[in-house]
């Protein structure tokens, strides 16, 4: 197993049974990940070992793709996302289809949706994304003349239908591959950061935003706010119970400002059918000093990972229990994480 970890300045990389760290794409600001084991059946039908495609957005200089699990990176769509190419080369969002791990859409600032058929190594720009009506009102406060793809989610029932979180100012849906696209389905999130699916309910999809967190039961079409028992209203990390899809952990805070700039957030876990509750005495640091978490699902049941300022952490419980992985981390938020 290895845990994949995005920061400001690199990618690490972290054996979490010897706490060993490797660095890649140094200097770089990794914005996002996405990892996936491509098909291991050759033509004759055995089953082979692969490394896992590890695929990294920067803030700076594109996409990057790696084939053999991260020893080695290339800059990859360059001709489209890269800064000779024709689009931007701020890529802030990734995600590799659940039912084609060859079909890859791609996110940037400014907002705009790319889809690559061969892995990440070339892409097409998508458009009509920035046609829907709330357009013109999307802004991102930090740099207000701009806005970007925060997150896409893909369905796990219909491998045409992707579901977008624009920071800031809109959840828009492509039920057709990009064909057309649904604008502020209701009850939405205006600031969603991370959505979460599990194959075993394939039509539900739950959404942490700066505006709430909230769920849907039609993939996407529709959405419910579910705060009962959540005291912070600003969640921003989020991550499934790989066991059991009517579980999932949070990280939440008071505002932006304490999520990203005090260093005031806490962990919560969410049942579908009890609500939220807090898990400050877990193992887990939150509270004063800790900066938001990102957070991604394991690969047995009850296994969710957590990356803070505080460090690498591991539940197998689903949230009874946290313990910390021994790993030399950077003491700074993490931008994104994935497992492996």
């Amino acid at each position: 197993m290895r845990v994949y970890a995005a920061y400001d300045d690199g990618l690490r990389i972290v054996d979490p049974e010897t706490g060993a760290v490797e660095t890649r794409l140094s200097g770089q600001r990794v914005e996002c990940l996405s990892v996936a084991t491509p098909d291991t059946t050759d033509e004759a039908g055995e089953t082979a070992d692969r490394a896992p495609r590890v695929l990294a957005g920067t803030f700076d200089a594109g996409l990057f793709r790696s084939v053999d699990g991260g020893e080695r990176f290339a800059c990859v769509a360059a001709a489209t996302l890269g800064p000779e190419g024709s689009g931007p080369d701020s890529v802030t969002a990734v995600a590799t289809s659940p039912h084609d791990p060859e079909v890859v859409w791609i996110g940037t600032e400014p907002s705009r949706a790319y889809r690559s058929a061969d892995g990440g190594e070339t892409a097409q720009r998508v458009g009509g994304l920035t046609d829907v009506p709330s357009a013109s009102e999307w802004s991102f406060p930090p740099r207000p003349d701009t806005h970007h793809v925060r997150w896409i989610e893909p369905c796990p029932a219909d491998p045409e239908r992707w579901l977008f979180g624009i920071e800031a100012g809109a959840l828009v849906a492509t039920p057709d591959g990009g064909e057309t696209w649904t604008d502020r389905p209701p009850g939405s999130r205006r600031d969603t950061h991370a959505m979460a699916t599990h194959p075993d309910a394939p039509d539900r999809v739950y959404a942490a935003a700066g505006d709430g967190f909230a769920e849907s039961d039609d993939r996407g079409d529709s959405w419910r706010v579910r705060d009962d028992g959540l005291d912070h209203g600003y969640v921003w990390g989020l991550a499934v119970d790989p066991g059991d899809p009517d579980t999932a952990l949070v990280s939440a805070a008071e505002s932006a400002t304490a999520a990203h700039r005090r260093g005031e957030a806490h962990l919560y876990r969410y049942r579908r059918n009890e609500g939220f509750d807090r898990l400050d005495d877990r193992g887990f640091p939150t509270g004063e000093g800790t900066y938001r978490a990102v957070l991604a699902s394991g690969r047995a049941a009850g296994a969710i990972w957590a990356l803070s300022n505080r460090g690498l952490f591991v539940t197998r419980d689903a949230g009874d229990s946290v313990e910390q992985v021994p790993a030399d981390l950077p003491d700074r938020p993490a931008r994104a994480l994935a497992i492996a």
